[in-house]
């Protein structure tokens, strides 16, 4: 079992930063894919990046458009996504997932656990 605890969400004006950041316990990251999701008002959940193991291998929705950057240490069982460059679409709640080994995919349900989510407020 791995729990998942977002923070760093807030409300930003469009232009700006945020830093979130994923704390896992139950087991060590290393092995897994952590990824990025965001479900907005009245939306279905979509994936926003992914990086598996060592974090070389990384994956980004094409709506990032170099805005985005996640990372991990391994060490710390952290995960961070770097949100710059922030527009009013980019509001949403914002969700951290840990899946056991490598996953090539997008799809949320390759994905075996999940944090409670960080809302991400972006105004225009």
């Amino acid at each position: 079992q791995v729990q998942l605890v977002e923070a760093g969400g807030g409300l930003v004006q469009t232009g700006g930063s945020l830093k979130l950041s994923c704390a896992a316990s139950g087991r060590n990251i290393s092995d897994s894919t952590m990824g990025w999701f965001r479900q907005a008002p009245g939306k279905e959940r979509q994936f926003v990046a992914r990086a598996i193991m060592s974090g070389a291998r990384k994956l980004y929705a094409d709506f990032v458009k170099g805005r985005f950057t996640i990372s991990r240490d391994n060490v710390k069982n952290m995960v961070y996504l770097q949100l710059n460059r922030l527009k009013p679409e980019d509001t949403a709640v914002y969700y951290c997932a840990a899946a056991v080994g490598a996953v090539l995919g997008t799809r949320e349900v390759e994905y075996h656990f999940w944090g409670q989510g960080t809302q991400v407020t972006v105004s225009s």
